[in-house]
């Protein structure tokens, strides 16, 4: 059994959705290309056949994997979490304490749905396990393989 994972609707939706391409499509072209390369011939020389295999394992390794995140998911509602702590999907607004007083935002999200572009950090990277917890005027040494960040929480709040 694995750990229970959070997701918003919209992740939860993404996941599904990549889960459906594989399982419909992605399964059947990879079946397809180890029937072609099995009708070159001998398969102990066969680079092609090899290559159509290993792309077969990674293919239904994903899909278990995908299947396993949705089967223990909960998703969350954005209007039931709390602003007096940070938490998953909270934004925090923080000061960057070393770097004339900067002012940066992050969201906190599960693994599966941190996108760094987009501001969004895990709960479990460095940064996001710092933060957990914490309320505002809390400043927070952080330490990332960079060395150390210093930050003050000027806001917590749902986006």
């Amino acid at each position: 059994m694995s750990d229970r994972i959070y997701l918003t609707r919209d992740g939860y939706n993404r996941l599904k959705e990549e889960l459906h391409v594989l399982v419909h499509q992605t399964r059947k072209e990879v079946l397809e290309k180890i029937a072609e390369a099995r009708s070159h011939g001998d398969l102990s020389e066969n680079a092609e056949y090899d290559a159509a295999r290993e792309e077969q394992s990674q293919t239904e390794a994903r899909i278990a994997d995908l299947e396993n995140k949705l089967s223990t998911a909960t998703i969350l509602d954005p209007k039931q979490i709390k602003t007096d702590k940070v938490y998953i999907l909270t934004s925090v607004k923080l000061r960057n304490l070393q770097a004339d007083d900067e002012v940066i935002e992050y969201t906190l999200v599960s693994s599966e749905e941190a996108d760094s572009d987009l501001g969004k950090i895990s709960v479990r990277s460095p940064v996001g396990r710092s933060l957990i917890g914490k309320t505002v005027g809390d400043k927070v040494r952080i330490i990332v393989p960079k060395g150390e960040l210093h930050y003050e929480i000027l806001d917590i709040f749902v986006k």
